[in-house]
């Protein structure tokens, strides 16, 4: 599996700002081919190439980058087409698809950056890397990275590497290919719901965040609203500077729910069994403020970070149907709506089980996973 190992540059004032003219060359030269693509409709990597390469040599690129901005800009138009054809941006003759299709890919002047190792190369041991800029070679730029993602970089970095302008800062995001162990043959699954009072809920009866991350939220979000009605220049330059802060926040919280899951199942010798959320914005019906505590926060990134961190390990992960998980009783399996009396209890109408509701739906998906694990090694072994 692919990893991105990010590590911090420490480059001094000159470097800096070779880099930084380096990338604004880069992507004037990428909003070029962007254009000529967009013009000629050649958005094909290969016949891009040939229809630009010569114009973005003359623009002062060498081959290597002139050839990776080229391939910048066929990906952003493939994932644009991808994107259209899956409706994302609404239907055929819609407004914002139609002022999509209007214009060309542009790509910002400090956009990240590919290399490949003939533009930029690493001295592991020393902790530095050597990179091609507009003005020559830069050699010996120092990066900062803890013992684990030197170890990773040394075993299993492979491909290129990303120049990330960030923050005021310099980053280097290197791909590794780490090698992942065989799935085992679980004994049991551990079902995790997805929800708004409590972000995820085991069958085991954990939760995970709630109320205290659900105030750091509410309380960013009256924030901004303040600032944006302000609509100062102090106040746009706090909201610049808080920018994507909650999106970080977002991610690190997600990545300890995601490892404490992994952790635990890999411990147990279990299965980790997820709810199928595709759709769900689209699906729910809900008042207005929970409507904007559902689509605020990073749901699908949280399903990612555990179906790659138990890959890693070899755990294996089941998506299940979530329809009446919430309803449904896990002892006798009756399902009724007036089971939720309210939104934290569950109290079964059939059976009189009581538990919390969270915590009941967590056992309906665990439940879920044994079966749908059943069925598909069936499957495999009839075939």
């Amino acid at each position: 599996m692919k990893l991105v190992m990010q590590v911090k540059l420490l480059p001094d004032a000159a470097t800096q700002a070779a880099l930084r003219e380096t990338l604004t060359l880069c992507n004037r030269a990428a909003n070029h081919a962007s254009r000529r693509a967009f013009t000629t409709g050649v958005k094909g990597k290969t016949s891009l190439q040939r229809l630009v390469y010569g114009e973005l040599k003359a623009m002062g690129l060498s081959a290597q980058p002139a050839i990776h901005a080229i391939r910048k800009v066929a990906g952003a138009y493939a994932t644009l087409n991808g994107n259209l054809k899956a409706g994302n941006y609404g239907p055929q003759g819609s407004k914002r698809r139609a002022a999509v299709e209007s214009i060309p890919v542009r790509f910002r002047k400090d956009a990240a950056q590919p290399f490949d190792d003939r533009c930029l190369s690493w001295q592991l041991d020393a902790r530095t890397v050597s990179i091609w800029t507009v003005r020559g070679r830069c050699g010996r730029i120092p990066f900062a990275c803890s013992p684990a993602q030197l170890g990773m970089l040394t075993r299993y970095r492979r491909g290129e590497s990303d120049l990330v302008f960030r923050g005021g800062a310099w980053y280097l995001y290197a791909i590794c290919e780490v090698p992942v162990p065989d799935v085992y043959d679980p004994d049991g699954f551990l079902g995790v719901d997805l929800g708004i009072a409590n972000i995820a809920t085991t069958s085991d009866g954990i939760q995970h965040a709630g109320r205290q991350l659900n105030q750091v939220r509410h309380r960013n979000r009256r924030l901004r609203s303040r600032l944006q009605a302000k609509g100062t220049k102090s106040a746009k330059r706090l909201l610049r500077r808080r920018s994507g802060r909650e999106a970080r926040f977002a991610a690190d919280t997600n990545h300890r729910i995601a490892k404490n899951i992994v952790t635990e199942a890999e411990r147990t010798c279990r299965g980790i069994a997820l709810e199928d959320l595709g759709g769900i914005r689209e699906r729910v019906r809900l008042r207005k403020p929970q409507r904007v505590t559902l689509h605020s926060w990073a749901f699908h990134q949280l399903g990612t970070f555990i179906a790659y961190k138990a890959q890693r390990c070899g755990v294996p992960v089941v998506y299940v149907d979530p329809a009446y998980t919430s309803k449904g009783c896990s002892v006798c399996g009756h399902i009724d709506k007036r089971n939720r009396p309210d939104q934290a209890t569950f109290a079964c109408t059939s059976c009189g089980f009581a538990e919390h509701a969270d915590v009941n739906a967590a056992r309906n998906i665990a439940a879920r996973g044994v079966a749908g694990w059943a069925v598909s090694h069936a499957a495999h072994d009839a075939a």
